[in-house]
């Protein structure tokens, strides 16, 4: 078993945005938050590094930061959509044969995380691979906006088979649950199959997009990992990440 030879790393990013908009381009001390996020994919040194932008002015940030983005519809309804799109615009002759997605709003992720999305792809079998913590705030273990991956970590197990992600509490009894962490490292091929599926109906009731993958009877592996990254999606999620990027102060977890 050997992991994908020529992975890429593709950052899905647009403006539009409810709770806090025009989040790409939020400044964190100097640079617009779609920079962080990128050098953050450049310290991963898997491979390239592409912003598939739903915008102009994130190509031009991008850019002018030194990095490559290309430009997609901004109609594209989710980020897997916008990713696949970027991909084939900037290799269409199928060089790449695994891309990890990193969402466009993890401005202090570390690099890490983003290999080790990576290392499930090793199984064959495996289509499609993600990443989850253990849930150590009790608060989150009934929180519906923490999604909740269910997946059989036996003990010393780092890498298991998602069996279903749920916002609900699950699975029931005594033992750890599990935090999904929205990163995925998919095959090629399995991406282009994915983002031509239609939407399945546990995805519509749960509003997750990865169901829409084991309805259809891909597999999905979790990678289990210590931290989980913020995500920026308010105004005080970025002041937070401000504090945790200030000059000279050594980077934190969330």
């Amino acid at each position: 078993m050997t992991l994908s030879a020529r992975p890429i790393v593709v950052i899905p990013a647009r403006l539009a945005a409810t709770r806090l908009p025009d989040k790409p381009l939020a400044d964190i001390h100097g640079e617009p938050m779609i920079v962080h996020v990128w050098r953050r994919a450049m310290e991963a040194g898997i491979g390239p590094v592409l912003v598939a932008a739903g915008d102009p002015p994130i190509v031009a940030a991008v850019e002018r930061a030194g990095g490559m983005a290309v430009l997609t519809d901004p109609d594209l309804p989710r980020g897997s959509d916008r990713v696949w799109a970027a991909l084939r615009a900037f290799d269409p002759d199928g060089r790449h044969d695994a891309v990890v997605n990193v969402q466009g709003d993890l401005p202090t992720i570390e690099a890490a995380l983003i290999r080790r999305a990576l290392e499930p792809l090793a199984e064959p079998a495996v289509d499609i691979a993600t990443l989850a913590a253990v849930i150590i705030r009790p608060e989150e273990r009934t929180n519906p906006n923490v999604v909740k991956a269910v997946a059989p970590f036996a003990d010393g197990i780092r890498v298991a088979r998602a069996l279903y992600f749920t916002r609900a509490t699950a699975p029931s009894g005594d033992g750890p649950l599990y935090h999904h962490i929205g990163l995925y490292a998919f095959r090629r091929a399995a991406l282009e199959r994915f983002v031509a599926l239609p939407q399945g109906v546990l995805e519509r009731r749960e509003s997750l997009e990865q169901l829409r993958a084991l309805e259809a009877g891909m597999r999905i592996d979790v990678a289990l990992v210590d931290t989980v990254p913020l995500g920026v999606d308010t105004p005080e999620d970025l002041d937070r990440a401000r504090a945790m990027l200030a000059p000279g102060r050594a980077r934190q977890t969330p």
